[in-house]
């Protein structure tokens, strides 16, 4: 993986700033861990179907978990606010599709 180098002195920032900084930090990380693991999710799913079984076949019931299903759609402005597409739509997904967005923008 190629690593991205920043251009910020952080000798430069005042205390504030820093902590801002940490904040976003600590967002965009979770923000990258729950597409990854969405993402595996999906890559499990698939490659269950591609036996003819589901992860409820392979694993048990994910109900009996407390599970609501595999997300299939992600808010942009927070990627960690997810939904199965399922129920009740949230209401980041009410605000996009009222902005003009389709459910295929939001998809994961």
């Amino acid at each position: 993986m190629e690593r991205k180098t920043m251009n910020t002195n952080l000798d430069k920032l005042s205390k504030e700033d820093l902590e801002q900084l940490k904040k976003d930090v600590d967002k965009a990380l979770k923000s990258v861990d729950a597409r990854r693991k969405a993402e595996a999710k999906r890559a499990a799913d698939q490659a269950a179907k591609e036996y003819g079984f589901s992860l409820d076949d392979l694993f048990g019931s994910t109900a009996a978990k407390g599970t609501k299903g595999l997300p299939k759609y992600a808010n942009p402005a927070d990627p960690t606010q997810t939904w199965t597409g399922r129920g009740r739509k949230p209401g980041w997904v009410n605000d996009a599709l009222k902005a003009g967005k389709s459910l295929d923008d939001l998809a994961l």
